[in-house]
């Protein structure tokens, strides 16, 4: 039986997001921890799952390898004390739940963000990458594929997927509305808390802000070029923020502050020769409400940000039920294909035995035949062949579904002696 599929997963449900940014994975260190897997433990079916608010390791194996993959992942990191990493990670060794965690990560329903727009593409992402590797067998190429059905059907079928549901997701988009028509925009971050932070992560998934030039300022230098390492963005010290105000396209301030950090004065200082778009965050606002009275300044706020944002909620919790619907329908499909998997090879050697019986008894027939008559005798035997397989396959499947189908694959094997035929290879 196909039983062997396990996960180990460290998330926004499990760990905060200073924990979480030592995990983030690029491309590249995703495809090294693949290959390391593959080296180490000889593994198929593997996929390396890494967004701004999880890192997964999806694996097909009998023996639980959650702390040696956990010990993988944290090396491939170079974080300092691996070990308190460990109590952050969630192990999941029961095949279904696995399968079904999969189902649900993969149509968005296990986001910080119910619904997110951009976990599909993730997933994808990682499935290629570990197609590069050599990694993905029958198994969870199926899965994966099942999977991208359904979130194609959810998207057609329900309003889980509509609008931004999340102050840093709608002002992403915001900002991607507010750029779309710059070469090359060049946006500035101030404040680099959970707002902030998860802002930045999900413009660096984000596919279309490849040409973004992206600036983060914290009060905690630090803090802002690590994580302008993860996201492959530019730390700029938080006391120059006023040298690149004439230099950027968008402002985000997410800080936490009691004053106003940017004023009307400031920015009449220098000329503003293209629209400048502000966005404030904060409550209460940090940026001064007159700076719009300066031509080519635009500036919005929390409550414009909220707005995008609670009719989308309310339209996604809406749909859930319906979208957990769809999901435990093609869970089941899933697992009647997996459950048909474990038979195949029986039904494999049985048409092999057959096919070796009808060769035996047409070469011993139709040694002076015709081509005609010998063509005659193929398509005949064939189908009386494909005839004859038909029920037992069918009672095979059948039974397998029902979880007994230990027996008839043991009466099989006695009637036609299955054991010495051999197993014909899985194909995708």
């Amino acid at each position: 039986m196909h039983n062997h599929f396990k996960v180990i997963s460290i998330s926004h449900k499990t760990a905060p997001i200073e924990v979480r940014e030592h995990m983030a994975l690029n491309p590249e260190e995703t495809f090294d921890i693949l290959e390391r897997i593959r080296d180490l433990f000889s593994l198929r079916d593997v996929l390396v799952l890494s967004t701004c608010n999880r890192c997964e390791i999806y694996y097909g194996s009998n023996e639980d390898l959650s702390e040696e993959l956990v010990k993988v992942l944290v090396l491939q990191k170079n974080v300092e004390n691996p070990k308190e990493f460990h109590g952050y990670f969630k192990n999941i060794t029961d095949h279904q739940q696995a399968v079904e965690h999969l189902f649900r990560v993969a149509s968005g329903l296990e986001s910080q963000i119910v619904g997110d727009v951009q976990i599909t593409n993730q997933v994808k992402t990682a499935y290629q990458l570990s197609a590069d590797a050599d990694m993905v067998g029958p198994f969870l190429h199926r899965l994966l594929h099942t999977a991208f059905f359904t979130n194609k059907k959810v998207v057609q079928e329900t309003a889980f997927r509509d609008g931004a549901a999340s102050v840093s997701y709608a002002t992403l988009e915001l900002i991607s509305e507010l750029t779309v028509n710059l070469e090359s925009p060049k946006v500035m971050i101030i404040g680099l808390g959970s707002v902030g932070s998860d802002l930045c992560m999900n413009i660096s998934d984000h596919k279309n802000f490849q040409n973004h030039q992206v600036l983060l300022a914290n009060r905690t230098e630090a803090k802002a070029e690590n994580l302008a390492k993860t996201c492959g963005f530019q730390a700029v010290p938080f006391e120059t923020i006023e040298d690149h105000l004439v230099k950027v396209d968008v402002v985000v301030l997410a800080i936490n502050s009691q004053d106003l950090l940017i004023h009307k004065s400031l920015l009449s200082k220098f000329p503003i020769s293209n629209y400048k778009y502000f966005i404030d965050l904060g409550v209460p606002r940090n940026i001064e409400a007159g700076i719009e009275e300066i031509n080519g300044v635009l500036l919005y706020n929390i409550d414009d940000i909220r707005s995008r944002v609670d009719e989308t909620l309310k339209r996604r919790l809406a749909s859930i039920p319906k979208v957990e619907s769809i999901l435990s329908e093609a869970i089941v499909d899933f697992g009647d294909w997996n459950k048909d998997m474990s038979v195949n090879p029986t039904i494999n050697k049985l048409k092999n035995a057959l096919e070796l019986i009808r060769k035996e008894e047409i070469t011993r027939y139709l040694k002076n035949a015709s081509n005609d008559e010998t063509e005659m005798v193929e398509k005949l035997t064939k189908s009386i062949m494909q005839k004859v397989i038909k029920l037992p396959v069918l009672q095979l499947k059948a039974a397998c579904r029902r979880g007994d189908a230990e027996t008839l694959i043991d009466v099989l094997n006695d009637l036609f002696n299955l054991d010495k035929e051999p197993v014909t290879p899985e194909k995708q």
